[in-house]
């Protein structure tokens, strides 16, 4: 393929439009060369970096509104971490899931996975769907995903009737919904998300945002647990009791990445400077919805998901016509620049995924459609 060259004048002014990792902000590397010579290298229990997670625990709070009770705790590796974290330290007996992708079918996995608990209850629905688990007998923990990364798919959050009666807990994986799509996190026991994302920082961090309920639950399972005769093993790393008593002092289990610490609590200063959620949230909006428009106006593309509401502001997917080879689109995107635009390998689709979140300019969405459409033209 003959390559292809997008006049200058045509290109966004930020040429990065990932799923996660996203795009860091210039902002975000000043405030590393700032704590270069005072925080990174430097003992993760000691004050200036005790500092820094107690910035990003209040922002966090004052970001998503938490109720009284509520509590911002983090602990290590990404929310996959977490999937065995809940299975730990939070279902007692089983669970029910819904699973309209691969991240939301992973979470099912994990539980499926774990000796000591009963086969989770599976709530399914196609790829470009969503499917939010009912209330079910005997279960004491519900499971889904807000934004499935994979599919672009949205779903919403809320207690599922009669969930409290039961003593159920509501678990939300929001890895690319948190800080970009709205949330009450009152109809939520652990709202979970990694900081690679609307937080445009790096992985290997996991946050969760946790209710009495649920911090209640880590600690009744953790004594249940060290009974004698009890099946449960929760290996220290696993432990959500002690991620709590870690966070309540600012700090992490094991030494975490500084770098990721640094950049997440620039990008929670901004983002609350700038009106928070509400402000995140409808920024989001106004780029995935440049996105939508210019393809329900394509000759060549359509939306993926094929239901309006259940489209993700977060994470946008446009299918293509077969004459137009994704591969040879984002190849040619590539080469002048303009990255991460791929559909997500497992789907399997002629697909573009294009990451939205708030450090994307709107401009930098409107741009990007006029080069795929210029590119598509010289195929």
């Amino acid at each position: 393929m003959d390559t292809i060259t997008i006049p200058q004048s045509m290109l966004p002014e930020d040429t990065r439009f990932g799923s996660g990792p996203s795009k860091i902000r210039p902002e975000q590397i000043e405030a590393l060369d700032r704590a270069a010579l005072t925080v990174l290298g430097t003992s993760h229990r000691q004050a200036p970096v005790k500092d820094i997670v107690g910035s990003i625990r209040e922002g966090l709070a004052s970001f998503f509104s938490i109720p009284d009770g509520y509590e911002v705790v983090l602990g290590n590796g990404g929310a996959s971490a977490f999937w065995d974290v809940i299975c730990a330290s939070l279902i007692t007996r089983q669970a029910a899931c819904g699973v309209y992708g691969s991240f939301s079918a992973k979470i099912a996995a994990s539980v499926e996975s774990a000796p000591f608990l009963e086969p989770p209850i599976l709530f399914e629905s196609e790829p470009g769907t969503y499917c939010i688990p009912e209330r079910t007998e005997y279960v004491d923990t519900y499971c889904w995903a807000q934004s499935e990364t994979s599919t672009g798919v949205q779903a919403p959050v809320y207690r599922i009737e009669g969930s409290r009666e039961q003593g159920a807990l509501i678990c939300i994986d929001a890895t690319s919904a948190a800080g970009a799509i709205p949330v009450d996190i009152a109809q939520t026991d652990a709202y979970y998300f990694s900081p690679q994302k609307a937080f445009g920082s790096e992985g290997g961090l996991w946050i969760s945002i946790l209710s009495p309920a649920a911090i209640e639950r880590a600690e009744g399972v953790r004594r249940g647990a060290s009974l004698e005769g009890a099946r449960r093993w929760i290996p220290p790393f696993l432990s959500l009791t002690s991620a709590i008593d870690n966070s309540r002092k600012n700090q992490t289990l094991n030494t975490p990445a500084l770098v990721t610490l640094v950049l997440l609590d620039e990008q929670v200063r901004w983002l609350n400077e700038n009106g928070g959620l509400p402000w995140a949230s409808a920024r989001c909006r106004r780029s995935s919805d440049i996105v939508y428009h210019w393809a329900e106006h394509s000759s060549y593309a359509r939306p993926f998901v094929t239901d309006p509401a259940a489209r993700s502001q977060a994470v946008v997917t446009v299918d293509l016509d077969e004459s137009v080879p994704a591969a040879n689109v984002i190849a040619a995107l590539r080469d002048n620049g303009i990255v991460d635009v791929s559909g997500y390998r497992k789907l399997g689709r002629n697909q573009l995924r294009i990451g939205v979140f708030p450090s994307v300019e709107p401009s930098d969405v409107e741009a990007l459609t006029h080069c795929i459409d210029y590119v598509v033209e010289r195929l």
